[in-house]
């Protein structure tokens, strides 16, 4: 399992990446993994506002549709138009070119409190 060690991570299996005042969202080489093939991703609309753990979008694939749940209280600045034509970026490229939304975060150190990639790989481990 890819676990990069500069993103930060959601019980619910998403991925935050702080760059400047700005955060990229995705889910996780795991999250892709289990879904099996990403047919169809719904992404939040720019400038809607979401609070950390609220729903903002769906994730279909081949076995299932997931929710995309928000990982820190944020405004959506752009999304990755790249998906709706090519939803298979998720399973090919889930912390580069399959990442789903920028938001900038409420709180940026809210970030601090999810889990690194040590914490990340062995909640997998312990909960799959």
């Amino acid at each position: 399992m890819l676990t990069p060690e500069n993103l930060r991570y959601t019980e619910s299996h998403e991925w935050i990446r702080l760059e400047g005042e700005e955060a990229y969202v995705g889910i996780t080489d795991h999250a892709q993994s289990e879904l099996g093939d990403v047919v169809y991703v719904e992404l939040p609309e720019i400038g809607n506002t979401y609070a950390a753990g609220e729903e903002c979008g769906m994730i279909d694939s081949a076995k299932t549709t997931s929710p995309l749940i928000n990982p820190v209280s944020g405004t959506i600045s752009k999304v990755n138009d790249a998906l709706g034509e090519r939803p298979e970026l998720v399973n090919n490229s889930a912390y580069e070119e399959g990442w789903m939304y920028v938001l900038k975060p409420q709180n940026p150190g809210d970030i601090d409190n999810l889990m690194d990639a040590g914490g990340y790989q062995q909640f997998v481990a312990e909960n799959g």
